[in-house]
């Protein structure tokens, strides 16, 4: 069984040495927890340039995407409407190439190529994750409103009432890794359900249940806490809308609370609910290299 592997309570990190709930429900802080540390997560990392050579010549769609400005697929379309110039020349070729050295505008603004920037957000419940909604719902964008600079866009979304790890870059190449079908990561989650559920329905969820969409298994699932059969911790790479909520409302269970604790390798460990930090060399390093499930 999953348990023979480790469950979530030991050191391949559980919801208990990440921060999690111990059994009296109460907040438990890893040993390095420190609570006066807050400010130094927020303190700005330069992170190393990814290796490139400042005389290859770069798509101007992704040129647009490093830059910040929008999604390589935007650019596109932007480009096709003439909203870009190089060198003072309306480019709408797609596919055309510019050089760094280059003077690129959009809609009259120059653009230059910024400084990476990666933030990850405990997100609170009642915040969508767009970056701008219009029917003027709060968002998380105006959490991390004082990060950087540089306009980050969220990787993926959660839904608003569902909480937990959200990274926030204006990394698009980076971005699309992480939500692509095919490099899908893994996500871990801490479910509460409206009662408790049998180990039958745990069974069925691992060995993969039919949804409207296709069939879903999860890669783990296990009680969370042994007294409390109404809290499951599930494992799962699928990137499909509602996806966790689906599987148990399939059952005929109702998901109270969602909060995502782990995902791509990083954890919301010393990050409060609504609070952000940077992330650090090494966890950029981690997610550019894909080294993570």
């Amino acid at each position: 069984g999953y348990q023979s592997r480790g469950g979530y309570n030991n050191n391949r990190g559980g919801y208990n040495n990440r921060g999690g709930y111990n059994q009296g429900g109460y907040r438990q802080h890893s040993a390095d927890y420190d609570p006066n540390a807050k400010y130094s997560f927020k303190k700005r990392i330069e992170y190393k340039e990814e290796n490139f050579d400042p005389n290859e010549p770069i798509r101007l769609n992704k040129y647009l995407a490093n830059a910040g400005v929008c999604s390589r697929r935007e650019a596109d379309e932007f480009i096709l409407s003439g909203a870009v110039t190089v060198n003072g020349e309306v480019v709408k070729e797609l596919g055309s190439k510019v050089m760094r050295t280059d003077e690129v505008y959009f809609q009259d603004k120059l653009v230059s190529l910024e400084k990476k920037v990666y933030v990850l957000l405990n997100k609170p419940k009642d915040y969508v994750t767009t970056s701008d909604d219009p029917q003027q719902r709060k968002t998380v964008m105006d959490l991390v409103k004082g990060a950087c600079p540089e306009r980050i866009y969220p990787v993926g979304r959660l839904d608003r009432n569902t909480t937990g790890v959200l990274l926030l870059t204006n990394d698009g190449d980076l971005a699309s890794k992480l939500t692509h079908p095919k490099f899908l990561k893994k996500k871990v989650y801490h479910v509460f359900l409206d009662k408790a559920i049998t180990a039958n329905d745990l069974q069925k969820i691992s060995d993969g249940i039919e949804l409207e969409d296709g069939e879903i298994k999860a890669d783990a699932i296990e009680y969370a806490d042994p007294q409390d059969q109404t809290q499951v911790g599930i494992e799962i790479h699928s990137g499909k809308n509602r996806i966790v909520r689906r599987i148990f409302e399939s059952l005929g269970y109702r998901v109270v609370k969602l909060d995502r604790v782990q995902f791509a390798g990083l954890t919301k460990k010393n990050v409060r609910r609504g609070d952000w930090r940077f992330l650090t060399e090494k966890e950029v390093d981690m997610l550019r290299m894909g080294a993570f499930e």
